[in-house]
């Protein structure tokens, strides 16, 4: 089995703290225990040491290439690692080839960590395709990226997939614990103190990324004011090295469109306080506010419509708010939207039918106008027929004429738009029924 020093490196002098921290066992691995718990699938055939090939799933610093690590570790497998940033087919030839020697030769198996794999193209991943299915290798990717989206099927079809989550704060919490207090390979020699409220708020800054996390305490470490004997983290130390820190948010990514769906969805839902939150997690993670002002435009024409026609008013007037004031002044107007938006009425009932009469026109074709709908600005046209029949509605009884048909003569009438018993439709709605009442009454009178 390899050995620990030949796994994480001899050499601790130069390494960061987050490689030193690397746990070198399941049981020192922190989080994750959906993957790792005693019963899990992943756990289990671990500690019966059957390999299988497997896609890391999860946001970054939440323990992909270390569990890759340790996979291999715990398996008596080599471990190989290559970048899908740095690496093309013919790295993966030499890895293969190294692979199938080791194989052939003493007969140990290899594990292939490819991290950021979703950047590797269509015939870089295919390039795996043999190696995995005659076991020449073990295949283990990792990405930040929703694999449904970036890998072929066919290497999708080849592993099993594994989701990692973001870590708690109590894990973070744990992991800066350690950090502090391990001798060999932490901070323990340094005789730091850091008060439990500051390991909190670095444990909050990290954004459950664990490597983050280590990152910043590392800094802190260096920046810590000497007072006698020890070295003291205190809330000035935390604010330094905290001051240019971000929250993960990927403006392409699945952590993108999560949070935009989350904040249309609590909207729908009816939950300002919600959408407030998602509209400021969007905002702290470095969201353009133009774009969320777009959303709302659009989640007021798609969810509101005519439930309440000030929406859409509201949602321009917060867009040009903020094209006129920028951030922060013309953030609060697009706040006062999204509140608005939550507050609203909903229907969405001119959604519904403006995609049934799409559907119903692709599938009826193009069907003549009717001549008494027809345009007729010339002599001719008006001989020829074009709008003879025309019933003026303004010249009819309460502006309605009663009977008169609208849809090509080859199709019957149809009904699209249900109004909702919301808002304004609620007055839609008993309008519209009161005017097809009128036109059955004309067409039974026609027919009588």
């Amino acid at each position: 089995m390899n050995s620990s020093l030949e796994l994480f490196g001899a050499d601790d002098s130069v390494r960061p703290l987050a490689d030193r921290l690397r746990p070198k066992c399941l049981d020192d691995f922190v989080g994750q225990s959906h993957l790792l718990g005693p019963d899990s699938t992943l756990r289990q055939a671990i500690e019966r040491n059957r390999l299988h090939s497997m896609i890391f799933w999860g946001p970054p610093g939440t323990g992909k290439t270390t569990l890759a690590r340790m996979i291999a570790h715990r398996c008596d497998a080599h471990f190989m690692s290559i970048s899908a940033v740095l690496a093309g087919v013919k790295d993966i030839r030499e890895k293969v080839a190294e692979a199938r020697e080791r194989l052939n030769g003493n007969g140990q198996r290899s594990v292939l960590f490819v991290d950021e794999v979703h950047r590797f193209n269509k015939s870089q991943q295919d390039a795996f395709l043999p190696h995995i299915e005659d076991g020449t290798l073990f295949f283990v990717g990792a990405t930040t990226e929703n694999p449904s989206f970036e890998l072929n099927n066919a290497l999708l079809s080849r592993v099993r997939v594994y989701v990692l989550k973001h870590l708690e704060k109590k894990d973070l919490r744990q992991v800066i614990d350690r950090a502090l207090q391990d001798d060999d390979r932490g901070l323990g020699q340094r005789s730091l103190q850091m008060d439990d409220e500051y390991r909190d708020l670095l444990a909050a800054t990290a954004d459950g990324d664990a490597r983050h996390a280590l990152v910043l305490l590392e800094l802190a470490s260096d920046c810590a004011r000497q007072e006698g004997d020890h070295h003291v983290i205190d809330e000035a130390v935390i604010k330094e090295v905290t001051r240019d820190s971000f929250r993960q948010f990927d403006k392409g990514g699945d952590h993108f469109y999560d949070q935009i769906s989350a904040l249309h969805k609590s909207m729908r839902g009816s939950d300002p306080d919600a959408a407030l939150y998602w509209f400021c997690r969007m905002l702290d993670g470095g969201c353009d506010p133009l774009y969320i002002a777009r959303r709302v435009l659009r989640f007021a024409s798609e969810d509101i419509g005519n439930a309440d026609p000030r929406a859409a008013q509201y949602a321009l007037y917060a867009w040009d708010t903020y094209q006129r004031l920028g951030s922060p002044e013309g953030d609060l107007a697009i706040a006062h939207a999204i509140v608005f938006m939550s507050c609203a009425a909903k229907s969405n009932a001119v959604y519904v039918a403006f995609k049934e009469a799409m559907m119903f026109v692709r599938e009826q074709g193009n069907q003549p106008v009717p001549m008494s709908l027809r345009n007729a600005p010339t002599k001719l046209m008006k001989e020829l027929g074009h709008g003879e029949g025309y019933r003026y509605a303004h010249d009819e009884v309460d502006g309605f004429a009663a009977g008169a048909h609208y849809f090509p003569d080859t199709l019957p009438a149809q009904q699209f738009y249900a109004p909702q018993p919301k808002g304004l439709e609620i007055k839609i709605g008993e309008r519209l029924a009161e005017l097809r009442k009128r036109n059955l009454q004309s067409s039974n009178n026609e027919n009588g």
